[in-house]
C-alpha cells in the first residue's frame, strides 16, 4: 500500500515521475534503468524500479541492485571528516600542510606544462575548510581546461583505483602547482580524496575502515563499501556511456568490473559503491539531525554548519566557479561542507526549499535531502557523464509537483 497520501504526497503525481521517466529515457534507450526513491517524514512514499541491469543480458533491474555512486561517496567522506572535527582532532581552519607537510611549498600556476611548471606563491596556504568547500586550488584532470588538468591526467591521478595508492596520490599532488590560490574560486577537484587521506593520518585508522566502523557498519549500510565482495556480484549493474552515434554503449560490464576487486586508493571523493536503501540510510540519519536508532554520529550544530554556504562572500556557484562541472551553472546554489546548498529557488529557477542540500556522482545518480518539508530524494542509474541529460532538474520539478499538503 502506497504511504504517499499520509504523507502529504500525491500517488498519482509520484506515479507520473515512472512514467515521465520511462517515455524520455527508458524506451527511448538514454538510460538502462532508472531507481527513483522519494521518503517523506521518515516513510518511503515511493520506488519506482525500471530498466535493465545489463542491457545486453536481459538482466532486469532490482530493487537491490548495487550502484557505482561516484561522487555521492563525498558527503559520507566529509561526515566521516567531520567527526574528528567534533572530536577536536583537527580544525577547520588548520592549514593542511600541518598533516601533509610535503605540501609546505605548493605554487599557483603561472604558465608552462609539467614538468616545467612556473609557479607563484598563494595568496594564503590552503586550510581544511578549503578541501571541504572545493576551494583548495586543486582540480580533476577531466575537465580538460588547464594545463594543470594535463598534468593530473598525464600522472594517472584520476581513475587511479588500482594504479595509485592514497600515499601516492598525495605524493603525486605535491608536485603539481595549484589552479588558483585556495578561497580564491570554487572549483570540483579531488579535494575529498585529500579528505578520506587526511582522516586516515589523523585518526590512525585507514579511511576505509574508518567509515566502515563509524558510518556504514553502525548505519547498517551492509552494501556499501569500496568493491563488491563476490557474493553480491551477481547484484553490480552494468555502467553506460553514449558512443559516437549517441546511443547507450558498455562503459564497465558487471562481470568483469574492476569494482569486484579491493582497490588500491580507497577514494573518498568517489570510490564507493552503493544501494538505494543504503543511502537512504545515510539520508535519513542525516535528516534526523545527525543520529539513527539512538545512535549519534554529528550533532545537530555540526550538521548545521556543514549545509550552510561556505563560499566567500556569500556568493554562489556561478559567482565562484571555474568549473565545467554542470551543478556549477546553477544560480542561487552555494555549497556547504560537502554538499550543494540551495539558497535561493526563485534564482535557481527551480521549486524547492532554501536549505536543501544536495549532491550527485558521474554516472548521473543523485540525491537531495529538504528539512524543511522533511524529504529525502535518492535517484540511481549508471550513465557517465552526469551532464549528458537534465534529469537531475527534471526530477525536482517532477517530486516537487507531487505535493498535495
Amino acid at each position: 500500500m502506497s504511504k504517499a497520501g499520509s504523507v502529504g504526497l500525491s500517488a498519482a503525481r509520484l506515479k507520473h515521475i515512472d512514467d515521465f521517466i520511462a517515455a524520455r529515457y527508458i524506451d527511448t534507450g538514454k538510460l538502462s534503468c532508472a531507481l527513483t526513491l522519494v521518503a517523506r517524514q521518515g516513510e518511503v512514499a515511493h520506488l519506482g524500479v525500471q530498466g535493465a541491469a545489463d542491457v545486453a543480458r536481459g538482466l532486469p533491474l532490482k530493487e537491490d541492485a548495487i550502484f557505482r555512486i561516484y561522487s555521492m561517496t563525498k558527503p559520507i567522506t566529509s561526515v566521516a571528516f567531520m567527526m574528528l572535527v567534533e572530536e577536536g582532532a583537527v580544525a577547520l581552519d588548520d592549514p593542511v600542510e600541518k598533516y601533509i607537510p610535503a605540501w609546505r611549498n605548493l605554487g599557483v600556476f603561472a604558465a608552462g606544462v609539467a614538468p616545467n611548471f612556473l609557479t607563484t606563491p598563494p595568496a594564503r596556504p590552503m586550510q581544511v575548510v578549503d578541501l571541504l568547500r572545493h576551494t583548495s586550488g586543486l582540480t580533476y584532470g577531466f575537465q580538460s581546461r588547464t594545463n594543470v588538468d594535463a598534468a593530473y591526467r598525464k600522472g594517472g591521478i584520476e581513475n587511479a583505483r588500482g594504479k595509485l595508492t592514497l600515499d601516492g596520490m598525495i605524493a603525486a599532488l605535491g608536485k603539481l602547482p595549484l589552479e588558483f590560490s585556495p578561497g580564491e574560486a570554487w572549483n570540483y577537484s579531488v579535494s575529498t580524496d585529500v579528505l578520506g587521506y587526511l582522516v586516515g593520518v589523523i585518526s590512525g585508522v585507514p579511511f576505509e575502515d574508518f567509515v566502515a566502523r563509524r558510518i556504514t557498519g553502525p548505519l547498517g549500510m551492509t552494501d556499501t563499501a569500496f568493491f563488491v565482495p563476490a557474493d553480491k556480484a551477481a547484484r553490480l549493474t552494468c555502467c553506460y556511456n553514449r558512443d559516437e552515434k549517441g546511443d547507450l554503449a558498455l562503459q564497465d560490464d558487471a562481470p568483469a568490473s574492476p569494482y569486484l576487486t579491493a582497490p588500491t586508493l580507497a577514494a573518498g571523493g568517489g570510490g564507493l559503491v552503493s544501494t538505494v536503501a543504503d543511502y537512504l540510510k545515510f539520508c535519513q540519519m542525516l535528516l534526523n539531525g545527525g543520529q539513527a536508532h539512538g545512535h549519534r554520529y554529528l550533532s545537530r550544530k555540526t550538521l548545521a554548519l556543514m549545509t550552510a554556504n561556505h563560499l566567500p562572500g556569500g556568493k554562489d556557484l556561478t559567482q565562484m566557479s571555474r568549473s565545467l562541472f554542470s551543478e556549477a551553472t546553477n544560480a542561487g546554489v552555494g555549497f556547504g561542507l560537502g554538499f550543494a546548498v540551495m539558497l535561493d529557488p526563485a534564482k535557481a529557477l527551480i521549486a524547492g526549499s532554501a536549505g536543501e542540500y544536495y549532491w550527485g556522482g558521474a554516472a548521473s545518480t543523485a540525491f537531495w535531502i529538504d528539512p524543511a518539508e522533511d524529504l529525502t530524494v535518492i535517484f540511481m542509474t549508471q550513465l557517465l557523464p552526469s551532464s549528458t541529460y537534465p534529469i537531475r532538474r527534471e526530477l525536482r520539478t517532477l517530486v516537487y509537483a507531487a505535493f498535495d499538503d
